[in-house]
């Protein structure tokens, strides 16, 4: 892919976004980045509109942004695959118990779940939390079965068991429906949904996966100063992946082209047995000069892997690596006291925190990134990686072949 100049002023864009483990329309990325960049346009003194999209393809909007005295127009398009999200999170509550007894087995048995702690505590209670969420309700549900029978058994005898059991699977049909506030059921199908291969890619999410890379690879012939990708939580990894792919089969010139990975848990992927191909396509993409890649996470969002440089946490690092560029998007420091106070218990909004406006911004600014005049490699050009990331190899499996 082409470079350009550090002085070089972007006019055109292409942004593709890629959201995580996510089973909503796209549209609320586009209302999250209308409102959110409205706001962050008011905070720091530019101007952003956001648009409908015209022509075909993925669902997306249109951005004219006039920032340090240039206007630049940029498309956003998000790669979709919440139907396969859909799919995996149709399952009834047994095989949600069997899909938590059989996620906990592969983490607990390969010793992945000890090697995961051993980076941050955080996404690892994340992960603990639906199980120890869901067996609650499995014994409320049976302490209510309890209760009735040692109530209406000497009553009715055997038949007490009816409306015991009818009353506790009401129960946890209800915990079921009430789940948009507990998240108990949602993580473990996102967790058994990474896990039921042991990291391996599923045929279905590989197709997809192969239809972005098309996507991107057309991008790249349009007249465009910068194609940035932009992959969030679990979308980093499958960014890699298509990023990968994509510089293995193109060569030439064209627009420059920019990875940004946010939010990432690269490592509860990684880090099984069976992904040898996204450790190979970690350590590729980490060597590659045919793009820029940088890697922002915040050590306030409990949810990801904070500062964890995803290429050596793995063990694939070479002597060649290049990327990512590990920045933390502070989140003490570029959100108000006032503001950070309002967010910090809210673990799943502050994962998304890096899609919306900091009323402290610092060099991490979204909008900026993504509709302003320069490239990611232009913006963070020589800019040293947090001093506070870990970069020891700590997984036990690193094996980037079958």
């Amino acid at each position: 892919m082409s470079s350009q100049s550090p002085h070089h002023t972007l006019r055109r864009r292409r942004v593709f976004y890629i959201p995580g483990y996510d089973p909503i329309h796209p549209r609320r990325y586009r209302e999250l980045y209308r409102t959110e960049g409205r706001a962050q346009a008011e905070i720091s003194g530019y101007e952003i509109a956001v648009s409908a999209k015209s022509g075909e393809g993925p669902y997306g909007w249109h951005v004219t942004s006039v920032q340090d005295g240039a206007e630049v127009q940029t498309d956003v398009e998000v790669l979709v695959w919440s139907d396969i999200v859909r799919d995996s999170m149709a399952r009834s509550i047994p095989a949600t118990y069997w899909q938590l007894a059989c996620t906990a087995w592969i983490y607990i048995s390969t010793g992945v779940l000890w090697r995961l702690m051993q980076l941050r505590k955080g996404p690892v209670i994340a992960a603990l939390y639906p199980v120890g969420m869901l067996l609650a309700q499995l014994l409320a549900a049976l302490l209510m079965v309890w209760g009735i029978v040692a109530g209406l058994g000497l009553v009715i005898g055997a038949m007490a068991w009816i409306p015991a059991l009818g009353a506790a699977y009401g129960l946890m049909r209800w915990f079921r429906r009430i789940d948009n506030r507990l998240f108990a059921y949602y993580l473990m199908h996102d967790y058994a949904h990474s896990a039921r291969l042991r990291g391996a890619i599923a045929p279905e999410l590989q197709a997809r996966l192969g239809e972005f890379t098309d996507l991107i690879e057309q991008a790249l012939e349009d007249d465009v100063d910068e194609v940035l990708v932009v992959g969030h939580s679990s979308g980093a990894h499958l960014g890699v992946t298509v990023l990968a792919d994509l510089l293995r089969r193109r060569d030439g010139d064209g627009p420059v082209l920019s990875f940004l990975s946010l939010g990432q848990v690269v490592p509860m992927v990684s880090f099984l047995p069976k992904a040898h191909q996204l450790r190979a396509d970690l350590q590729y993409l980490s060597t590659s000069s045919r793009l820029t890649w940088v890697d922002v996470s915040a050590p306030g969002d409990g949810c990801a892997f904070a500062l964890c440089d995803p290429v050596a946490v793995t063990g694939v690092s070479e002597a060649e690596k290049k990327w990512p560029l590990v920045l933390s998007a502070a989140f003490t420091q570029t959100l108000s006291p006032d503001r950070w106070q309002a967010l910090r218990w809210r673990f799943f909004r502050l994962h998304f925190q890096y899609l919306c406006a900091f009323d402290r911004p610092g060099e991490y600014d979204y909008f900026r990134i993504t509709a302003g005049p320069q490239t990611l490699g232009q913006r963070f050009g020589g800019r040293a990686p947090s001093a506070s990331r870990i970069e020891r190899a700590v997984s036990k499996y690193r094996s980037v072949r079958p």
